[in-house]
This record gives structure tokens, C-alpha cells and sequence, in this order.
């Protein structure tokens, strides 16, 4: 896995609260700081993707029964097959 540099200006009272984290032991260094906090937002990103997900399919309607032309359809999407 390659490693990009990136810099970026914060806050003096930001730069301070992030070494404060540092010196306490909670991370190792600002960049496992800041890597800490990106996988953080991926994660709350994969969820809120999971609840809007779950709030369209309640959206849609009655469930039905799934058949076999639509296991079918769906492995299809799922390959690639169909759009």
C-alpha cells in the first residue's frame, strides 16, 4: 500500500488538541490521529448509507416473496451481466 503526504493548516487550538491526544497515549503520532479519524468518518458514511438504504426499501411497499426469475435478475446485477 502506497503513502501519500498531505498537508493541510488547522487552527492553532485545533494543532494543540490534537497533541494533547498524542501526549496522552491514545495515538502514536498525529497521523495515526488523523488516519483514526478518517476510517471513523468511513465508517459513519457505510452506516448512514446502510439506514438510507433501509429507509428506501420501507419506502417501496409490501415485501413479496422472492422468485426464481428474480434470484435470476439479481445474480445477473451481480455479475455485471444487467444494470
Amino acid at each position: 500500500m502506497s503513502r501519500a503526504t498531505m498537508s493541510f493548516a488547522l487552527p492553532e487550538s485545533m494543532r494543540e488538541y490534537i497533541d494533547q491526544r498524542v501526549a496522552t497515549g491514545h495515538y502514536g503520532n498525529t497521523s495515526e490521529y488523523i488516519r483514526d479519524l478518517v476510517r471513523r468518518d468511513q465508517e459513519a458514511q457505510a452506516r448512514q448509507r446502510l439506514r438510507d438504504l433501509i429507509e428506501e426499501g420501507l419506502a417501496s411497499g409490501p415485501g413479496r416473496r422472492r422468485t426464481k426469475a428474480d434470484a435470476q435478475a439479481l445474480l445477473a446485477i451481480a455479475r455485471g451481466d444487467i444494470d
